[in-house]
């Protein structure tokens, strides 16, 4: 794992904290935020009482910080005991969170989820859960294998028929900022709204689309049945695109630092190894394991194929672009309230465990 010195001595953010007009006691976190490389950590002592955190996760890629620390004994040198659960849909989940029912979770960028937080379901955005890898995305435009000859570059696309997966989310920012590069409009083309990924395959296959934004494992398996090819990459028009973040309940980030700062600390070695596997090939083997366990990619050697999803080794988030989703949401009438982005998005939390267990270097 990559990192820089480690910082030795408490910093002076753990003294207290103002957040939102409130005040919250630090006591119990200054008795235990002494940096020493003796703990199990190797920075942080662990909890002197065991802690549990709930993680609403459904087997996604994007979830490898989370598997990853948690097979790897990260979140047990800080003795905190990591439990996942599912929801049914995030209506469901975004009240649960905002209640602290479950303490971590991860969204996209919907024009529903800016809504509900804006109509009083506090959660906060906290750390990075899923962007692009330059030239290499997890989430891109395919188009059929036949037309491979007839579609070379975006604007080819003008006519065709596109699948996506939804309108006012983040699916339909990524198009229509395609649409803008290749200089179309969405009249030039015929939009296919198809909530399902894996019909998309299928419907290439019998000819009913021309072209989706596809997602792995999908765009993988589809290039091997000689379905689709990759048309460019989703980092030709939107390179910052945040796709995912990690969600935080405001009880967790704010009042139960002692727990959240470590588990922060933990997410991220994970997030590291991940890194570390799928960039420089270092314990790729075993990640590979932990991920097959984890997610419903059991396949070994797809894992070896698949463009993987990004994630930040310091948790950093796209946070301007998160504000352009939001902007195009509003210009389509799709938003309810005021999103206040200041409240919302809080990045104290990573900034902090970034600052005790030193900042990935990446090459």
């Amino acid at each position: 794992m990559k990192k820089l010195a480690l910082i030795l001595g408490v910093p002076i953010f753990f003294l207290l904290a103002i957040i939102g007009g409130c005040f919250y006691q630090q006591a119990d976190e200054e008795e235990n935020v002494d940096v020493s490389e003796d703990y199990p950590s190797g920075d942080i002592a662990p909890l002197e009482k065991k802690a549990s955190v709930f993680i609403a996760e459904d087997g996604a890629a994007s979830g490898a910080g989370f598997y990853i620390a948690k097979e790897k004994g990260y979140f047990d040198d800080y003795n905190i005991d990591v439990e996942f659960t599912q929801f049914a849909n995030s209506d469901d989940m975004l009240p649960a969170l905002a209640a602290g029912e479950v303490d971590i979770a991860g969204g996209v960028s919907t024009s529903s989820f800016f809504n509900a937080i804006a109509q009083g379901i506090d959660v906060k955005i906290i750390a990075d859960k899923g962007h692009y890898i330059d030239g290499n995305s997890y989430f891109s435009f395919v188009i059929r294998e036949d037309l491979q000859n007839e579609i070379k570059d975006y604007a080819d696309l003008k006519g065709k028929r596109i699948a996506v997966s939804s309108r006012n989310a983040v699916d339909d920012y990524i198009f229509q900022e395609m649409l803008k590069h290749a200089g179309l409009t969405e009249e030039d083309v015929e939009f296919v709204l198809m909530s399902d990924f894996g019909n998309m395959l299928a419907a290439m296959g019998s000819g009913s689309i021309d072209a989706a934004l596809q997602i792995e494992p999908l765009i993988t398996q589809g290039i091997e049945q000689g379905l689709h090819v990759r048309l460019g990459d989703a980092t030709d028009f939107a390179p910052n695109a945040q796709i995912a973040m990690v969600l935080g309940s405001p009880k967790f980030v704010l009042e139960e630092e002692d727990v959240s700062l470590r588990f922060m600390a933990a997410y991220l070695k994970g997030v590291r190894d991940y890194n570390d596997a799928f960039m420089s090939g270092e314990g790729k083997a075993e990640i590979i394991d932990i991920m097959t366990k984890h997610t419903a990619l059991k396949d070994p050697e797809i894992w070896e194929k698949v463009s993987i999803t990004g994630l930040d080794p310091n948790g950093r988030m796209f946070i301007e672009d998160i504000k352009k989703q939001y902007d195009m949401y509003d210009r389509n009438g799709a938003t309810r309230g005021e999103f206040d982005f200041d409240k919302s998005i809080d990045t104290s939390l990573t900034e902090k465990a970034v600052d005790i267990i030193g900042e990935y270097e990446i090459e």
